[in-house]
């Protein structure tokens, strides 16, 4: 009973809270201030936004060609197509059911390339693990150059006990279900092809370019966001430190709610608003970055979703 109470409440609640999250935001705001917000969002110059989809798009590339470095050690030489998609479908689901998308990424290889679940299911739990450690770096970095804002450390260990524990435990009892083994070789199987994955990456012929591409996902990720700063006139002359503490504001929310719908546009608001620009136009900046590269996730995660079977007829 407890069990399908968590479950059920992993499912519900990142979903409610961002609606209760858009709720708030929308009543504690007074019908001229949305109209502020609208006005700032109508007004945008997007050929700065659409410069933030190229972006996020070149950060998803990147993962993907990442990914295919980590499997080749292991023997598996995947297509680029479809890495790229399954990466894409993967974020897809996640706005969904979160976590769900690295479980329906691994099985996407298994059914598509013929690799063992639990193998390319380690190489993700790897790539979840580097970015639990860039992204504790980048927060030790902001803590450091903030003026005004203090980021707590048990953010850390939450995004990493919400990324990781759930998913190898959700996995684990996927993969006894449809095994056929005993349950003993269920055992030995998965945790076998786990670490085989999780330790691809000592054997990667290529280092400097998994780091390469590490670093540059997270250097996308932060740019897509801080060239958004130009489509508005109130942004435009903001300096380095705001839009940091604001994008690993954002980095934070977006582990609470589905996406970050909801949490994303206030966390930005709450930061940038600290420095001197009204919170109004820091919340349009807000539903602007998250707006857009959501809407990116829908359309090419939904396109890859419909090609992936076409493509490996």
């Amino acid at each position: 009973m407890s069990l399908l109470f968590f479950k059920w409440f992993k499912k519900i609640f990142p979903p409610t809270l961002g609606i209760l999250l858009i709720y708030y935001s929308y009543t504690n705001t007074t019908s001229f201030e949305r109209i502020e917000i609208y006005s700032s969002m109508r007004s945008a110059d997007y050929k700065f936004v659409l410069l933030s989809i190229c972006l996020g798009i070149l950060s998803h590339l990147s993962r993907s060609i990442r990914w295919q470095s980590m499997l080749k050690p292991l023997g598996y030489k995947i297509k680029i197509l479809n890495s790229i998609m399954s990466v894409l479908v993967a974020f897809l689901s996640n706005l969904g059911i979160p976590r769900s998308g690295e479980l329906l990424r691994a099985s996407s290889l298994s059914y598509y390339e013929k690799i063992p679940f639990e193998k390319s299911f380690g190489t993700i739990v790897t790539e979840r693990i580097i970015d639990v450690i860039i992204l504790i770096g980048l927060l030790l970095f902001g803590v450091m150059i903030s003026s005004k804002i203090g980021i707590p450390k048990l953010s850390i260990s939450n995004e990493l006990l919400i990324s990781i524990i759930p998913l190898i435990t959700l996995v684990y009892i996927f993969y006894y279900v449809i095994s056929k083994t005993t349950f003993k070789n269920k055992i030995e199987i998965f945790i076998g092809g786990l670490k085989k994955g999780v330790f691809s990456i000592s054997k990667i012929n290529n280092k400097p370019l998994f780091v390469f591409h590490s670093l540059f996902i997270w250097t996308c990720y932060f740019l897509m966001f801080y060239v958004v700063k130009f489509s508005l006139p109130e942004t435009y002359n903001l300096g380095f430190e705001p839009l940091f503490i604001a994008f690993l504001a954002g980095a934070i929310a977006m582990a609470l709610t589905n996406g970050g719908i909801g949490a994303y546009p206030l966390a930005i608001a709450a930061v940038i608003s600290q420095y001197e620009i009204s919170y109004e136009s820091a919340l349009a900046l807000g539903w602007i970055v998250w707006t857009s590269q959501t809407l990116m996730i829908i359309i090419f995660g939904s396109l890859s979703f419909v090609f992936l079977p076409i493509l490996n007829k």
